[in-house]
């Protein structure tokens, strides 16, 4: 399978490529400006968000997958959209599942920040679209830190895309959900080939946000 370029492979990496990267993609939309917010701005409220936040970031993926099934399912709330066993509803639990983690990771890099930096930066002039950049880029490290531990908590989860996509050949199967498929099925020598492309790709994409995250300097 590694060497001849199997085709239902390829599908499944591409697939799990997809699935993950337009998850991390939707949670640092929305993620990033949520961190930078709630690193900001005081308001009642704010510190019970937080929690949730960090709740979030501990929470079983498995929770995210039956909140989704219950969601999508035929008799459930958004049953009349057909999304149940798809790979936008693999990609909409994995969303909920790397959304706290971007945002508490970007809530972090922003607090870490000099109190007195904002104030300053406001006293010469910059509007709060200016302030809201400025901040990102001085914390841009631990922003991609944010986007890095986003893409590693979805590209390894199981619990639930299982729930949610099925694990359906040739349209919501991915690596980590083949894998477990093989290995109750007594297929080791297929999960481990799998397993390895797994983690090569998670290497790969990893690799590159840290030279990005580095400034490209050899280390």
């Amino acid at each position: 399978m590694l060497s001849s370029g199997d085709a239902e492979l390829v599908r499944v990496t591409l697939l799990t490529l997809r699935v993950a990267g337009t998850a991390t993609l939707l949670s640092v939309v929305v993620g990033i400006p949520l961190g930078v917010l709630l690193a900001l701005a005081r308001w009642p409220g704010r510190n019970f968000i937080i929690s949730l936040v960090n709740m979030g970031m501990g929470t079983p993926p498995v929770v995210a997958g039956l909140v989704v099934s219950i969601l999508l399912w035929r008799s459930g709330p958004l049953g009349r959209l057909r999304l149940i066993y798809t790979p936008t509803a693999m990609i909409i639990a994995q969303f909920i599942i790397a959304l706290p983690l971007v945002t508490g990771y970007t809530l972090a890099g922003i607090g870490q920040l000099n109190p007195k930096l904002h104030d300053q930066i406001l006293a010469l002039g910059a509007s709060r679209w200016q302030l809201f950049w400025l901040l990102i880029r001085e914390a841009r490290l631990s922003l991609l830190a944010a986007v890095i531990g986003g893409f590693g908590g979805v590209i390894s989860e199981v619990g639930a895309s299982t729930m949610v996509g099925g694990n359906i050949l040739g349209r919501t199967r991915v690596l980590t959900t083949a894998t477990v498929m093989e290995v109750s099925k007594g297929n080791f020598d297929i999960a481990i080939a799998l397993s390895l492309i797994l983690m090569l790709l998670i290497w790969l994409v990893t690799y590159a946000l840290t030279r990005l995250q580095q400034g490209g300097r050899p280390r």
